[in-house]
């Protein structure tokens, strides 16, 4: 990795939880601390649920509390470990449920305060969710035009958008489960291919509509500083600041992640190195299907941090 450009974090969003992510990460104090502070935030045993690799423990982990709890923790963990090793980024990009470790790492709110507001936002998601199921569909090798359409042709009543856009050629949808079986099975009628994601809720659409209200209320209580370190917002690809961003991290709630055009907006802005900090590599590998020659990493584990750090010092 060049560190000709500038060098951008990517925390992880949900859905790229698997179990046993934490045990390349017990050596690692800073992980350590994280998931230590998000078992006080969330009362759950953090360390425990992403060391278990047995039989159960991957249902378990892909619970939205659960899993946006070991996501986050993990990031943010990660992320204070390369800092502590003179690894500083110039800029901050989460998926979705990652913007709110992003968020930390720049200095806006702290760890312990991050934990408590994921908390939440998994509550009213949750709860959300009960209320108006749903789920969530990638569709490959489509555009924007040809994902609306279908999404339009399947709604017959019932709630289907498109939800996250990856990078070129990978769209997500969400919505009511019926309406995103008829897109689904409309995309594959015109030759295109479709996977079911991990989630347990139509995210990122207007059944998650009940969440805002308390999770805006508990905002109202937070107090924001000015980032020390930019992030870019998932809903519109552009810098977040104190005075707007709780506004729009209730907007992120029921609005699409534009991934691709936050990547293509970093890269215009001079980032050539992306570095994912969670577990998968599911980010770093739409970066590459967005800008080709960017420099990317995934940091998931202690080998992986040591040989980051080893390279950039």
């Amino acid at each position: 990795m060049s560190m000709s450009g500038k060098l951008a974090f990517m925390c992880s969003g949900q859905g790229s939880q698997k179990a046993g992510m934490g045990l390349g990460l017990a050596d690692v104090p800073e992980v350590m601390d994280a998931y230590e502070a998000a078992s006080d935030a969330f009362g759950v045993d953090v360390k425990a649920l992403v060391m278990d690799e047995s039989e159960g423990a991957q249902d378990a982990l892909n619970q939205t509390r659960n899993a946006q709890a070991a996501i986050a923790a993990t990031s943010i963990g990660i992320g204070r470990a390369l800092m502590a090793r003179g690894i500083m980024p110039d800029c901050l990009l989460g998926f979705s449920l990652g913007q709110i470790p992003a968020i930390a790492l720049s200095g806006m709110i702290s760890d312990e305060e991050a934990f408590k507001l994921i908390d939440v936002r998994s509550k009213v998601m949750d709860e959300a969710a009960s209320a108006h199921p749903g789920c969530m569909s990638a569709f490959l090798k489509a555009t924007t035009d040809d994902v609306r359409a279908v999404c339009d042709e399947a709604a017959q009543g019932h709630t289907v958008v498109p939800a996250n856009f990856n990078c070129p050629g990978q769209i997500v949808i969400s919505g009511d489960v019926e309406a995103v079986t008829r897109a689904e099975e409309a995309w594959k009628e015109r030759g295109g291919r479709a996977s079911r994601l991990a989630t347990q809720g139509a995210f990122h659409s207007p059944l998650m509509q009940d969440a805002c209200q308390p999770f805006a209320g508990y905002l109202e209580g937070v107090e924001l500083k000015e980032p020390s370190i930019p992030v870019i917002c998932n809903t519109d690809a552009s810098p977040l600041d104190a005075a707007s961003t709780k506004e729009r991290l209730v907007k992120h709630l029921t609005n699409p992640v534009r991934f691709q055009e936050s990547v293509e907006a970093l890269a215009r802005d001079g980032v050539t190195n992306f570095v994912e900090i969670g577990y998968g590599g599911v980010l770093s590998g739409l970066v590459r299907r967005t800008c080709k020659d960017a420099e990317r990493a995934c940091v998931q584990d202690a080998s992986s941090l040591e040989e980051l750090a080893k390279e950039l010092s």
